[in-house]
């Protein structure tokens, strides 16, 4: 299970932004963090063009869906939709990690007896505006 940050280990951030501009004020390498939606396909399009990895943020399996085909890094859900996300993403081979946002090291456990790739603490994810 990999584990985003956790204050006792070291773990990769998750930038989020709002456009690109804002991926300027990112650190060179780094995943930008963004939700799947019309409104974000430019990102989509701008992160991949210019091979900037990056997660996208699922409401839904249809979300994930698309988010897996649009090239996304990780895809984050809620840990409610995590198991069915988890089984499609390994039926289907996903590329992308399956992450779910968590507050306590208790629902590590919960996450982990489900096979959910991964989890996040708020911690891990830094909000960048241009």
């Amino acid at each position: 299970m990999l584990i985003f940050g956790h204050p006792h280990l070291a773990s990769e951030s998750f930038y989020h932004i709002d456009g690109p501009e804002a991926i300027a004020s990112t650190p060179a390498g780094s995943t930008v963090l963004f939700a799947w939606g019309a409104a974000n396909l430019d990102l989509v399009a701008y992160c991949g063009a210019n091979g900037i990895p990056f997660a996208l943020e699922a409401a839904s399996l249809k979300d994930a869906l698309f988010a897996e085909n649009a090239g996304a890094r990780f895809i984050l859900v809620d840990p409610a939709l995590a198991r069915s996300v988890q089984k499609v993403a390994e039926t289907y081979l996903f590329d992308a990690k399956i992450l779910t946002y968590i507050e306590d090291e208790e629902q590590m456990e919960a996450m982990a007896y489900e096979g959910i790739d991964g989890v996040v603490f708020a911690e891990a994810v830094i909000k960048v505006t241009a």
